[in-house]
């Protein structure tokens, strides 16, 4: 059986626990997920599952003949799996996959925030404050020397796009899981904004 499984992320909220404690979770869609094809050693090299989630407005154009399954999805993936053994095509996955007191590794598209410089992005401190240096407040700052090497080097921290990256937050405990409703609740915060995709994997890391 496949320890993943594709969500959308539905907001952020508070909750008592059994302690009495306020926590802050995170409420995910898990679910349902279809099992769209099965790739096996023998067929395909490798041990593979695809699931998808989410209806499509449009069918997915494909080159090869349509499976079962494929083209009335929203968001496909694929999962690497040891053994793929009791799973099939048009198979549903869904949150009863998790138990209260689990603990997740959740991925997703961090948030864009659109163009930054080195200090928002890069947590830089900044040119001096005083002296006469009244334009260096937010600047970076030398990027390399001009005579050797002459370049500047790849990887240098520098202004540039932030955020809109994939992110995986680890070992997340699920504080409630209702298979009825498709529904996680998640202790803390993890990437992406609302209505967000993720991918719910259980951690190999124990309780």
């Amino acid at each position: 059986m496949t320890q993943e499984i594709i969500g959308k992320k539905l907001g952020m909220s508070q909750i008592f626990g059994a302690d009495g404690r306020l926590a802050a979770i995170t409420a995910i869609e898990a679910g349902p997920c279809t099992v769209a094809q099965v790739k096996t050693t023998a067929r395909d090299g490798y041990n593979a599952v695809q699931l998808g989630f989410g209806e499509a407005k449009r069918p997915r154009s494909s080159p090869r003949a349509p499976r079962p399954g494929v083209g009335r999805f929203q968001y496909l993936r694929e999962f690497r799996q040891a053994d793929t053994k009791g799973l099939k095509v048009g198979q549903k996955i869904d949150a009863g996959l998790f138990q209260t007191g689990d603990l997740v590794d959740v991925t997703g598209l961090s948030k864009g925030k659109g163009f930054a410089g080195v200090v928002k992005r890069h947590h830089f401190a900044g040119g001096p404050k005083t002296h006469g240096q009244s334009d260096r407040h937010r600047a970076p700052g030398s990027i390399g020397a001009g005579t050797s090497p002459g370049r500047v080097f790849k990887g240098t921290l520098m202004a540039g796009h932030m955020g809109n990256q994939r992110v995986t937050t680890r070992h997340l405990k699920v504080l409630q899981a209702d298979p009825n409703r498709n529904l996680l609740l998640i202790r803390g915060a993890v990437p992406g904004s609302r209505n967000g995709w993720l991918l719910i994997k259980k951690s190999n890391r124990e309780k």
